[in-house]
């Protein structure tokens, strides 16, 4: 593993979670959502997800709490706020649902999100979650290897990114009726990362259904990353020969990177990354390069320069 130079910073204040461009935004918008949130109908009851397999690569971490990983999330489609997306969760309609499949493949296609499901095997993988405003969770995610979908429409040689894309629904959606990002919210990965074992579809998590907040019905999980490249309620799935535009790098290239590996060496230019604090924790812990999966990932980035690649 390259080497990564740890500096010490002072713990994250409150004001730096959110970019100060969008706070403003966010002032205003929140007097809204409180009518939207009233006229949402009432959450479904999460089904209990069957024939679900102990997956590989899981840490043997004590998860958060199932209470804290479904009302504590980022999800700027269904609000700013970290309590917004629960709030609001129940105007994501997620049946029908389709997703596209297309670009550098020879079966392009548009298949209903569970006939995508239905031919793979699922697993759970209790994975770590660390997100760029210094705050971490453990999550026993539902779902199944990218590659294995990946295969399935067969990739050629042109195919060097994978770029994905959330549903576009301002009518669901409520965040998307402000411009705090340019929607669809779009990610992307070098096709390598994409086809590692650790990176997976989830369409569950705690052995039930995906709930809406979280990135219902399908949603990515890239464990060695910051959360945002973990796209939620994806509806298309694009294999391309360019690096792809992603939303955050979009909004603040000198603060979200393309790649946005976990990397307590490169802070976040207002504040440290060195450290972080694990939900349901009072004291703060160490940030792990790679996210504590710098053994089976670093050798993707072998000769990189991560301080530039960030």
């Amino acid at each position: 593993m390259m080497g990564m130079l740890i500096r010490q910073g002072s713990d994250i204040r409150s004001a730096e979670i959110t970019p100060r461009r969008l706070y403003l935004d966010r002032r205003a918008f929140l007097a809204g959502m409180a009518a939207v949130a009233a006229l949402a109908p009432g959450l479904a009851e999460a089904a209990p997800l069957a024939g679900v397999v102990a997956g590989p690569f899981s840490t043997d971490e004590q998860p958060t709490s199932k209470e804290s990983a479904t009302s504590y999330n980022n999800f700027f489609e269904l609000g700013p706020d970290k309590e917004d997306p629960k709030r609001n969760a129940g105007l994501l309609r997620t049946r029908p649902w389709a997703v596209t499949v297309d670009g550098a493949c020879a079966r392009p296609g548009t298949v209903a999100v569970d006939d995508l499901i239905r031919p793979h095997r699922l697993e759970e993988r209790i994975y770590r979650l660390r997100c760029v405003e210094g705050w971490s969770m453990v999550i026993p995610w539902v779902g199944f290897p990218l590659a294995d979908l990946l295969r399935r429409f067969e990739p050629t040689s042109a195919a060097k990114f994978v770029a994905f894309a959330t549903l576009y629904a301002p009518d669901m959606m409520p965040g998307q009726r402000l411009p705090l990002l340019k929607w669809p919210y779009a990610e992307g990965l070098r096709i390598d990362e994409a086809m590692h074992p650790l990176t997976i579809l989830a369409v569950g998590m705690y052995g039930e259904d995906l709930p809406a907040q979280d990135g219902a019905p399908l949603r990515l999980v890239v464990p060695w990353k910051y959360g945002f490249k973990s796209i939620k309620s994806i509806v298309r799935i694009s294999l391309v020969e360019r690096q792809p535009p992603t939303a955050w790098n979009l909004r603040a290239p000198d603060e979200y990177g393309f790649y946005a590996n976990v990397n307590p060496a490169v802070d976040h230019p207002r504040w440290s990354q060195a450290k972080e604090r694990r939900i349901g924790e009072f004291f703060r812990r160490p940030t792990l390069p790679f996210n504590g999966y710098g053994d089976q990932v670093a050798g993707l980035y072998a000769g990189m320069d991560l301080r530039r690649f960030f």
